[in-house]
């Protein structure tokens, strides 16, 4: 399986039965770690940029609208909240997630990832989509319910492919115009209603680039809470098509594989030269494991 990207680990027990119970939250609450983020999404840090972990103690009462994320290996409860809920917060400084994502241990990193994206799905259906009433948060904030009209909600994640498309000798990258000079990337998209992956994994190549897929293989996926996208990791195999751009994309081209090894190799502060996905990204994984080579078991049927 696809490995060495970020939020890959399962850093809690989420133990969902604990979300209807509150008597036993109330009682994990003062001994719990508390990750506290500010409306833009960043985590309340310390001087030297580590997460800053408050106890419930700290803060007193009890969970209240905090959202439950679940016990560690110590039986210790993890709950986010936002900063403004709370008096204010002694950071240090703010992180903001792919910064943390590159520096803090993968546990850390992955609790703040799962953090974020629940926070942000609270802080845009605080009305139903049904009716527009207000929202009240159940079951520890895993559950929207609408006063109004009945209807609950649910956590939202988007899936969405992303694939290493190869001809057997090259290696298909691309780049939004939004992107930082010089930054290529492997081809994602967003799954549509009625639509299995490996059929995302086709069009989205087929409309962004006009190359051709002949086979694909899962290999892996990444959770990408920038917002709530679910990155499901594919290797391709596609006809050596020449590259027309459309859509989001501003330009697409065929790598050499020496041409990807100097791209991983180059440092980010280099003055030229192709930058390829950041490492935290499972793109990068996937370009990497191109690289090496173990592409060879994706061929056309």
């Amino acid at each position: 399986m696809l490995g060495g990207f970020a939020f890959q680990d399962a850093p809690l027990d989420r133990a969902d039965p604990l979300r209807d119970d509150p008597d036993a939250l109330r009682r994990h609450w003062p001994d719990a770690r508390l990750l506290v983020l500010d409306a833009q999404g960043r985590l309340a840090a310390d001087a030297q940029g580590a997460a800053l972990l408050l106890r419930g103690a700290d803060v007193g009462g009890g969970p209240g609208t905090a959202v439950f994320l679940g016990l560690d290996g110590g039986g210790q409860a993890w709950f986010a909240l936002e900063a403004g809920t709370l008096p204010a917060v002694a950071a240090g400084q703010w992180i903001d997630l792919r910064r943390a994502a590159a520096l803090w241990p993968a546990a850390e990193a992955g609790a703040f990832a799962y953090a974020r994206g629940m926070l942000y799905w609270h802080a845009r259906n605080r009305y139903c989509g049904v009716c527009g009433g207000g929202v009240q948060f159940r079951r520890a904030g895993f559950v929207g319910h609408c006063a109004q009209c009945g209807n609950d909600h649910y956590p939202r994640v988007d899936p969405a492919v992303i694939m290493a498309v190869g001809d057997g000798e090259r290696l298909l990258l691309g780049r939004q115009a939004g992107w930082a000079p010089r930054r290529w990337s492997v081809l994602a998209g967003f799954i549509e209603p009625g639509e299995s992956p490996e059929q995302a994994v086709v069009r989205e190549v087929h409309e962004e680039t006009g190359v051709r897929v002949r086979a694909c293989r899962y290999l892996g996926a990444q959770p990408w809470p920038f917002p709530g996208a679910l990155m499901l990791g594919y290797q391709a195999f596609a006809e050596a098509d020449p590259p027309r751009v459309s859509g989001e994309l501003e330009e697409a081209r065929w790598f050499t594989r020496e041409e990807v090894g100097q791209a991983l190799a180059r440092d980010e502060r280099a003055a030229d030269g192709p930058l390829l996905a950041p490492s935290i990204s499972i793109a990068h994984a996937l370009i990497a494991r191109w690289h090496a080579g173990e592409d060879a078991s994706v061929t056309p049927a």
